[in-house]
């Protein structure tokens, strides 16, 4: 998902080169990486200490993605909609080449309680949580996404880790498309910093999970969002969830959203079978998550998801147990401008307001 949502075709294009053509792309990408600079006071101070009162996330959550830019309050449109947990969008660095890391790299927007803790604090008081998501399309394509702007894993991982202790939260996302999931050293470095806070996290008593959140056609990952995966097997890093981008296919094709979004899913499955033999097939469908994009997407009228797609994606989502259902974005869901397609502020069809975050509710358990 992106800031401004420019258009997904070059993502498209790139997913599907070869596996030579990526690598020599990779390449590129990390020669023109930036510097080994260290996290300075922007990254959020940890105390090592437990959080005993922070709750694990539900076995099965609706969580759609609040665009954190907009001067809106989370809490206000959470509770406004009714959604107990959101995914909150996007951190990143304040440049190319920092560890400094900001809330839409927005140097006014520190990781410090200043900063939406008041309103995380009013979503936790009610009962629910908020999922940071790094990443997203501009910081993916500035080299601003924060392993592919720092190179010290340490610093990485002390930025997730104070992400744990500032706010209470037990999930961080990772929305890695783009240039970013071509960058290979950005994905090595990611994956270590992962399995450093998942250690930390066992001697601290802290909870953590981490989920990618990554492209798909309608088959499952492209072959560089699998090499992803298994980037994050060989460095011992636990996904618990692989949150795929069931929109934006790119293919020209009227799309039946719902079937579509089963068939991924089930490509998935099995990609995610091949990387975790040892796992049943109940826990594979336990690590997947869908993300949709309410009404007419950036592609056009051939990709809408529409309210009856909304309820045939959650009652599947309950009969298989995946983990996660969310949509981009929260803004959106409203019928505010009926025929606009890729708008930020609303779904392009007709609707209730937040008919889809009242659908999707159904789903946390």
């Amino acid at each position: 998902m992106r800031r401004q949502r420019p258009l997904l075709r070059a993502l498209r294009v790139r997913a599907l080169l070869s596996c030579t053509a990526v690598t020599a792309l990779s390449a590129g990408l990390v020669a023109l990486g930036g510097g080994g600079a260290t996290a300075a006071q922007q990254t959020p101070a940890h105390s090592g200490h437990p959080t005993h009162h922070v709750k694990p996330m539900p076995a099965h959550v609706a969580a759609p993605y609040f665009e954190a830019w907009t001067g809106e309050s989370p809490a206000a449109l959470a509770a406004a909609s009714h959604n107990k947990y959101l995914t909150m969008a996007f951190l990143q660095t304040d440049a190319a080449g920092s560890c400094n890391t900001y809330w839409n790299g927005d140097t006014k927007l520190p990781l410090t309680k200043a900063s939406f803790g008041a309103d995380i604090a009013k979503i936790q008081a009610r009962g629910g949580n908020v999922i940071p998501s790094f990443g997203g399309y501009a910081a993916d394509t500035t080299n601003t996404e924060l392993a592919d702007s720092c190179t010290s894993v340490d610093a990485i991982a002390k930025v997730y880790e104070g992400l744990v202790t500032t706010y209470g939260i037990s999930r961080i996302d990772l929305d890695i498309e783009a240039d970013s999931i071509n960058n290979t050293a950005g994905i090595d470095r990611r994956n270590k910093a992962i399995a450093q806070v998942q250690r930390w996290s066992e001697r601290t008593g802290h909870r953590v999970q981490f989920s990618y959140t990554l492209p798909s056609f309608t088959n499952g990952l492209a072959p560089n969002g699998v090499a992803l995966l298994q980037n994050a097997v060989d460095n011992g890093a636990r996904v618990d969830v692989v949150n795929i981008m069931t929109f934006d296919y790119w293919d020209g094709l009227v799309h039946d959203m719902a079937a579509d979004t089963k068939t991924a899913a089930a490509g998935l499955h099995a990609q995610l079978a091949a990387l975790y033999p040892k796992k049943s097939s109940s826990r594979l469908w336990h690590m997947i998550g869908v993300t949709e994009m309410p009404g007419i997407d950036d592609f056009g009228p051939e990709e809408t998801f529409t309210t009856q797609d909304a309820v045939k994606v959650e009652r599947w989502a309950e009969a298989k147990g995946i983990n996660t259902l969310s949509f981009w974005a929260l803004q959106r869901d409203n019928g505010g401008c009926v025929g606009t397609k890729g708008a930020n502020a609303c779904s392009g069809i007709a609707q209730d307001l937040y008919y889809f975050s009242h659908t999707f509710a159904r789903f946390t358990d």
